[in-house]
């Protein structure tokens, strides 16, 4: 089991969407902790050169994450929405992307990983079948599964999952449940205690964890690793866009919508979540691709305000340092944190 083997139980959140980078991997697994490179929305070709510049960069284990395909939306549940945007796009000068159903090149990048196979391969949006993670297994790669609540994680196991992803509310960033809005609303800390009551697949812990404390409460809660991402999007290393940099530096409030993408996700409110948050229907990725012309253009202008400012709730505690010093300092503070626990407990 590769948690057993890391120095630091630390694992990079995948970041789909624009922050991850090889360099960020690269970065994190060097610092002993565990990083992903992400697939989604990557062509296989760009994929296979995102695992090859990680390769190239270092010999330590890093792993793949992987969207696992939904259905199709009907039109009709999302026409509207998609109409109501068309002021949006006049008035950034660009025209809405097709609303369309893809499945994120799922075959062809489970080839490239069977191929070429990695430490991990994770799973996002969904349960991989049982006979999926059967190929990944003979590739010799872990396939660890996203999960919100226990009857998803009685599935992923059932699937043959080796290791859970507990993912709580407060993580920033798409919602990790097998079909939107029927996952859970759990915290971290009950997730994990749920889980941790009922099974014994390893656990790593995910959501709103920005500090050594927080990993350190996980890590007593059960986890066998904590998983930070928001933490990671302000590190050089990151391709995080400035404007979106800037944000994750306020106070600013957090909620889930759907209005970027057709998919829960969590970020910071800014004025299109606030104007469009009531009216999204669930359809992604259809929403995802009529909008993402919009929040290209928004990326381009600096314009924070049409955005998908994807973040966790403790988003103002993400540090600007290098990923290595990110590590290290929050397992040096984990290790304090648990030393006073003890103290606190009478254990001197």
């Amino acid at each position: 089991m590769l948690l057993s083997t890391l120095r630091v139980p630390i694992v990079q959140a995948p970041l789909a969407g624009g922050s991850s980078t090889p360099a960020l991997t690269t970065a994190v697994v060097e610092a002993g902790a565990f990083g992903f490179v992400a697939a989604g929305y990557r062509k296989p070709d760009a994929l296979r050169e995102d695992v090859a510049a990680v390769r190239a960069a270092t010999d330590r284990p890093f792993g793949v994450n992987l969207f696992v395909p939904g259905a199709a939306t009907d039109a009709s549940v999302y026409e509207r929405y998609v109409a109501s945007l068309a002021g949006e796009a006049g008035a950034h000068d660009v025209e809405l992307g097709e609303p369309r159903f893809e499945d994120d090149a799922w075959e062809d990048k489970l080839a490239l990983l069977e191929a070429d196979p990695v430490a991990v391969v994770s799973f996002t949006f969904g349960c991989p079948p049982a006979e999926v993670v059967a190929r990944l297994h003979a590739a010799g790669s872990e396939a660890w599964v996203t999960v919100t609540s226990p009857r998803e994680a009685a599935q992923a196991i059932d699937a043959g999952a080796d290791a859970l992803v507990a993912q709580g509310i407060e993580a920033g960033g798409h919602r990790g449940s097998f079909v939107d809005g029927e996952g859970g609303d759990f915290g971290l800390l009950s997730l994990l205690a749920l889980l941790g009551a009922d099974n014994e697949v390893p656990l790593v812990a995910s959501g709103g964890i920005a500090t050594g404390r927080g990993v350190a409460a996980v890590l007593a809660a059960g986890a066998h690793a904590a998983q930070i991402g928001t933490a990671l999007m302000r590190t050089p290393e990151a391709g995080t866009s400035p404007a979106h940099r800037e944000a994750l530096a306020t106070p600013a409030p957090t909620r889930v919508t759907r209005a970027f993408t057709g998919r829960q996700a969590r970020g910071i409110v800014n004025r299109f979540m606030r104007e469009h948050s009531d009216d999204a229907p669930a359809a992604y990725p259809e929403v995802h691709h009529a909008t993402a012309p919009l929040r290209a253009a928004g990326r381009a202008a600096g314009d924070a305000e049409v955005l998908n400012l994807w973040a966790g709730q403790a988003h103002e505690l993400a540090p600007e340092r290098p990923a290595a010093e990110v590590v290290a300092t929050m397992a040096a503070e984990a290790s304090a944190a648990l030393a006073s626990a003890r103290a606190a407990l009478g254990d001197r």
